[in-house]
């Protein structure tokens, strides 16, 4: 990282200074994703600051979320958020195919289930009715962004267990083959915390934070074709809401 002098002169604290020299080489492109920074002592040297101005600095940035500080190895850039939230209706693939991105997954469980009785509600099935109970990975340019479980009544889809999903879009399968177009989706988000087996499948730790999402998936006529529900790691996402006066509006999920 090249070495830019800081005015002690200026009122402006000498963390701050350096935090946003870090940020604007973030910002610019020197630093890329998953560069790793130079030791906090060879950098308080470069700099002529405390150590503790540089901790301090590096800390900020982590928290919010530009950095990522692994004990043993260092400090690395973050990989950037991807931008989801108020949006129009589209599938995994091709909100990463637009932000140019190579969607992939990896499929966990693909089964024919009797659903329980909170999938048979949302989902508005008579008893009896099987749906397909689809887990997989959601994977961005190779790495573990989201781990999705969802589930499509057979009798909308019959045949959907056969199909390939490691390769293939579900929206796509579910409207081009199916003419199951979706219209509208209700979701809800809730904080959670990684357990070992999604922390392992994410590439995370347990414990780590992460949003849990519900989604349930209408058509036009408002029947209900789809319940995604999935796990996304914390690190990639963030909430931002908007407020004015009087009123709160959602603006967008990170990711």
């Amino acid at each position: 990282m090249a070495e830019q002098e800081l005015n002690k002169q200026l009122p402006i604290p000498l963390y701050y200074q350096f935090k946003t020299v870090v940020l604007n080489r973030i910002r610019t492109g020197e630093l890329k994703p998953n560069d790793r920074l130079p030791a906090e002592d060879l950098l308080a040297k470069q700099y002529a600051v405390s150590k503790a101005t540089v901790r301090h600095a590096l800390n900020g940035l982590a928290s919010e979320g530009l950095l990522r500080r692994v004990q043993g190895s260092g400090t690395f850039v973050a990989d950037p958020r991807i931008e989801l939230g108020s949006r129009r209706l589209h599938s995994f693939t091709k909100e990463m195919r637009a932000r140019g991105l190579q969607p992939s997954s990896r499929v966990v469980k693909q089964e024919v289930q009797l659903p329980d009785s909170r999938v048979a509600d949302l989902l508005r099935l008579r008893a009896g009715a099987r749906v397909l109970c689809l887990s997989r990975v959601r994977l961005a340019d190779g790495q573990p962004m989201a781990l999705q479980t969802v589930c499509v009544p057979l009798y909308l889809a019959p045949g959907l267990e056969d199909r390939d999903f490691e390769n293939g879009s579900l929206y796509e399968v579910l409207t081009d083959v199916y003419g199951l177009i979706p219209a509208r989706a209700h979701e809800t988000h809730r904080a959670v915390l990684l357990g070992a087996a999604e922390a392992e499948l994410l590439d995370s730790n347990p414990g780590a934070a992460a949003l849990k999402v519900q989604r349930i998936t209408f058509d036009a006529a408002g029947c209900p074709f789809e319940l995604a529900d999935s796990v996304m790691r914390g690190d990639r996402h963030e909430i931002v809401i908007e407020l004015t006066s009087g009123t709160a509006r959602f603006v967008k999920l990170e990711l």
